[in-house]
């Protein structure tokens, strides 16, 4: 309340917040955790009313600003004060070697990115990166408009996410996304919750924990560090039914080591194997390779397991137990297992696990990575992606009517390092942060000045808008919460939530400015200026959203009769074989057991394993404030979690400066000037908030098979410097 009060006065803030997530509002621009098919009408959380009162504050960032503050003044700001800095409101121009934006008009601005991509000599010269804030309109018209002009360079934050979860569950169960509905948790009897924060990074989860947890589900909370959330939650809503009570969701806490996970996971199908609580039915029926996993589990030493995950057995044992007993589990995770080197084989020992007691295609049982941001899957659903299947290509041709390109384009990291090697002409960015979202961030922002023109499609300043190419442009978008007004009237968009269901989003403020412009117009008046309109009338498409929709129920599966079914109250799901039917798109059609040997865990003696991680006060790349409430630290974002004994063992107090080190292939790199703080962490291992840390993180540092980075694995020293800070000092 005090967030949107600050930031938009008590009538915008009530009239808001008591939009979001209702049927005839707007999605919420945060997580993608699925809205209850019964909402109530404070459908919302603390972060969710943070990014919504960030996009209707009344500052604006326009001419006058940029006149006032220079691009080297800008740059020496923190993150938190870019962001209080209000909404963009008019198109920005930088031209190269100047210190100031100006503005430029939206046909100018048009032009000179269509005269810049029609002037490569490939056109796999351009890279065209993608949020998950876009909405499944402008995705689709944009990934259309992409690949019109012959490259498959659609990179996006899924490549630095769950690239690891699509590729792991791809190949063993046929579909790169989960498998559970909101219901689910209703019905299952374990729950098992690992590598993955949702006190901070998905609140609204919480609500499905305790009412599962009412319903006699067991939790299994698998992370280094105990979460509040986790520990004991009190839903905001109960203080209006005076009652002050709170949950504790976790039955059992397992703090792994760093990398762990993986031992941890095979000491759990050692358990399930040992009580024979298998579906050999199942098994024998429906999956091939559990012979060579029980092989693999026969193998694996428990001295091996008890050393590499850091826990005692009595606890892995502990929890083995409880997944043998149940009828129905449900396994969820995020970044703690998509972004290590075996990030792709350790959420495949997620799968083993799951199968072995036959838990997909069942209620209650299932899949469900959980994804980070508001349309995430959405956007790799309607074709932003880099990699796609010749079949998704097939289907796209024939919906759209021209010839799509087949060779594969630049994930992420590739395209960084494609703007370091020169080979990047024109850098577009729909949406995002790119710059402090991505890893290895001095040589990400040495490849960004690398780039002939950078161009960023944005609603709030940001430190991407300061790095930038040698010529550079800002143009202003809509928020999900404003009306986006077409010819044909007032327009909503679509999204996908992180459970598959496909449902609208209205904006009801009025923009913050007379000119910015919606993510579709945007995308439609720069395909006409570039390619023209020899395959589709792309003006007018966007003159109503209808006719976009239409074209993507021609163009992707699974959504027939669209533009009638969006418009039910809760949406609809889209198809899902191992959910719904039991069936898998493997080549075989059946679930594949997999088997991955332990990963190498062991670093040198004085060595430690850092992870990047949120504070409470932050949405992905964007700080609200300078507070992690949860973690009791407060003030200061440059600090470094690490355990008492290892501090002790050192003679650090306390708020000690120090520098961190990180090291790879015979590479170094340092950021100095941290403030270690004690904190409950395995010995060894490490923890520092993201974007801060992500120079740390060494861009070829990454996921076999997914190219994930590897932020939750960076290997590290760490030195003093023989003084501290008191909290006055700080």
């Amino acid at each position: 309340m005090v967030h949107g009060l600050t930031k938009m006065g008590p009538t915008k803030t009530i009239k808001t917040l008591l939009m979001v997530n209702q049927k005839d509002g707007f999605d919420c621009p945060g997580c993608a955790w699925p809205d209850p098919e019964h909402r109530t009408t404070f459908e919302f959380c603390e972060n969710g009313a943070k990014a919504v009162a960030d996009e209707a504050m009344p500052a604006r960032v326009n001419a006058a600003f940029f006149e006032q503050h220079s691009i080297s003044e800008l740059s020496a700001w923190p993150d938190y004060k870019l962001n209080r800095a209000g909404r963009l409101a008019e198109p920005m121009h930088l031209a190269e070697g100047s210190n100031h934006y100006s503005p430029i008009s939206w046909s100018d601005a048009i032009t000179l990115v269509s005269d810049r991509l029609n002037g490569m000599s490939s056109p796999d010269r351009g890279v065209f990166y993608t949020s998950g804030r876009t909405s499944n309109e402008a995705a689709f018209l944009y990934q259309a408009f992409v690949r019109s002009t012959g490259t498959n360079n659609l990179p996006d934050c899924s490549n630095m996410c769950h690239e690891s979860s699509g590729k792991g569950l791809g190949q063993t169960i046929g579909i790169g996304k989960g498998t559970v509905t909101l219901e689910d948790f209703n019905r299952s009897d374990v729950i098992v919750v690992i590598g993955q924060n949702p006190g901070t990074n998905h609140p609204r989860m919480l609500t499905a924990l305790r009412d599962a947890k009412h319903n006699g589900a067991s939790i299994i909370h698998v992370n280094p560090l105990p979460e509040a959330g986790l520990m004991a939650f009190k839903h905001p809503q109960d203080y209006m039914k005076a009652n002050f009570r709170s949950t504790s969701l976790a039955d059992l806490h397992l703090p792994v080591r760093i990398g762990g996970d993986a031992a941890l996971l095979k000491g759990l199908m050692k358990v399930v194997l040992r009580n024979g609580r298998l579906d050999r039915s199942f098994i024998d029926e429906q999956t091939t390779g559990f012979d060579q996993l029980k092989g693999n589990l026969a193998q694996t030493d428990w001295d091996d397991i008890i050393r590499d995950s850091g826990l005692e057995r009595e606890h892995i044992e502990r929890a083995g137990n409880m997944l043998a007993n149940s009828t129905a589990t449900i396994a969820c995770w995020a970044m703690g297992l998509t972004q290590h080197r075996n990030g792709v084989a350790v959420i495949q020992e997620v799968v083993n696990l799951l199968l072995m007691g036959g838990h997909v295609g069942r209620p209650g049982a299932g899949f469900c990575p959980v994804r980070g941001h508001s349309n995430v899957q959405g956007d790799r659903t309607v074709g932003i992606w880099e990699a796609p299947t010749d079949a998704f290509l097939d289907g796209l041709e024939l919906g759209l009517g021209f010839p799509m390109p087949r060779h594969h384009g630049h994930d992420v990291v590739r395209s960084i390092q494609a703007m370091k090697d020169g080979l990047v002409d024109v850098f577009f960015c729909m949406g995002g942060n790119f710059i402090s979202a991505a890893p290895d961030t001095t040589t990400t922002a040495d490849a960004m000045r690398n780039v002939p023109l950078t161009v960023q499609v944005s609603t709030k300043l940001n430190r991407s808008h300061l790095v930038t190419g040698k010529e550079a442009l800002i143009l202003p978008c809509l928020g999900r919460t404003e009306v986006d007004s077409q010819p044909s009237g007032h327009q909503f968009v679509t999204v996908e939530n992180s459970m598959g269901v496909v449902h609208r989003s209205e904006g009801k403020l009025k923009p913050a400015s007379k000119d910015i412009r919606s993510e579709p117009w945007i995308v439609a008046e720069l395909a006409h200026s570039t390619v023209g309109d020899q395959h589709l009338q792309w003006r007018h498409l966007v003159e109503d959203y209808d006719r976009v929709r239409d074209l993507m129920e021609g163009s992707l599966s699974g959504f027939d009769d669209y533009n009638s079914r969006v418009r039910q109250p809760n949406g609809f799901s889209l198809p899902n074989l191992p959910r719904d039917e039991r069936r898998f798109a493997t080549s075989d059609n059946k679930a594949h057991f997999t088997s991955h040997p332990l990963p190498d865990i062991d670093v040198e003696e004085d060595q430690f394993v850092l992870m990047t991680l949120r504070s409470h006060d932050q949405y992905n790349t964007t700080i609200y404030g300078l507070h992690d409430r949860y973690r009791g630290i407060h003030g200061n974002r440059r600090v470094l979690m690490m355990n008492a004994d290892d501090m002790v063992e050192r003679g650090w107090k306390s708020r000690t400066k120090v520098d961190i080190t990180s090291h790879f292939e015979g590479e170094q790199r340092t950021a100095r000037d941290w403030l270690v703080v004690p904190y409950e962490i395995p010995r060894g291992n490490l923890a520092a908030y993201f974007p801060e840390a992500n120079s740390l993180v060494p861009l070829n540092s990454t996921a076999d098979q997914s190219n994930t980075p590897t932020s939750k694995w960076i290997v590290v020293t760490v030195n003093g410097h023989g003084e501290s800070l008191t909290e006055e000092e700080e």
